[in-house]
């Protein structure tokens, strides 16, 4: 078995630039050709980080094998996106048919088989996406779920707002009275003061 070079390329965008080229140079194998070549096999991949690898045979031989995406790029790239959501669960950013799904099982795992199809969805929902219209359903209901316990929260805090200043005014209130009692005892003793002074 000949040498192996294992590089990243764009899909179906391979050039003899950094870093395939100076990695194929000590190969020995005719740089174009090989560029050519995966630039073919990788065509159904534009957009995708494809690993690939170049392995060098006899006379200038080589062969090319091109590793497969991860699911989480290949879901990416069929919804048109460039990343999943921050809240999976919580938020959908699309949804995925399970035609749709069953594609990328295929590609990814090369069999689109239950258990692999499982796989997929659940990447799908770690990423925020949607499979049919039933995850749909269920994110909206989640959605709605929060938002209606937030508008209970809210409710609450306004009601003990406004509570707090009630149950502070018998003490106000309270002190009030004592204050209007004292002024009459005063009036009274400034009156008796006058008729004693009046009788002397």
């Amino acid at each position: 078995m000949g040498q192996t070079v294992s590089v990243i390329v764009e899909g179906g965008k391979a050039t003899a630039a950094p870093p395939l080229g100076p990695a194929l140079g000590p190969l020995g194998v005719p740089i174009g050709k090989v560029v050519e070549e995966i630039n073919k096999k990788t065509a159904s991949l534009k957009g995708m980080q494809v690993p690939v690898k170049v392995i060098a045979g006899p006379n200038k031989t080589f062969t090319i094998e091109v590793g497969k995406p991860p699911t989480s790029a290949l879901i990416k790239k069929e919804l048109a996106k460039e990343k999943g959501s921050g809240k999976a669960g919580l938020e959908c950013i699309g949804s995925l048919s399970l035609e749709q799904v069953k594609g990328i099982a295929k590609t990814r795992f090369d069999s689109d088989e239950e258990n692999y199809v499982k796989q997929v969805v659940g990447t799908c929902r770690s990423m925020g996406v949607g499979v049919g219209s039933e995850t749909f359903v269920k994110e909206e209901a989640i959605r709605r779920a929060e938002e209606k316990a937030k508008a209970e929260e809210a409710k609450k805090a306004a009601a003990a707002a406004a509570v707090a200043p009630v149950e502070g005014q018998p003490a106000a209130a309270g002190a009030a009275p004592t204050t209007k009692a004292a002024a009459p005892a005063e009036k009274g003793k400034e009156e008796k003061k006058k008729k004693q002074k009046k009788g002397k």
